[in-house]
């Protein structure tokens, strides 16, 4: 998927670790553990409305669109041209 979740890089810099951001947004450890890992396939907004009340930031420092494919990634594709 080319949606690549920052969230690690965020927490280090606001000095949280991830059981304190769980219990200030109330989302579970293993949610945000999903979400970290790059496996979530999905956020719903209240969900990051919450993270970026939280981490003071912008959804655009917890998200970031990556287009070039990943190895091993099952979403890419290359194009045919014949």
């Amino acid at each position: 998927m080319p949606i690549r979740v920052n969230l690690d890089r965020v927490l280090v810099e606001r000095r949280m670790s991830l059981t304190e951001l769980a219990d200030r947004v109330g989302v579970t450890i293993a949610n945000l553990s999903i979400l970290k890992t790059g496996k979530a396939r999905a956020i719903r907004f209240s969900t990051l409305e919450a993270l970026c009340r939280e981490l003071e930031c912008q959804p655009g420092d917890l998200l970031r669109f990556d287009a070039s494919p990943a190895d091993g990634d099952e979403d890419a594709f290359e194009l045919d041209d014949g």
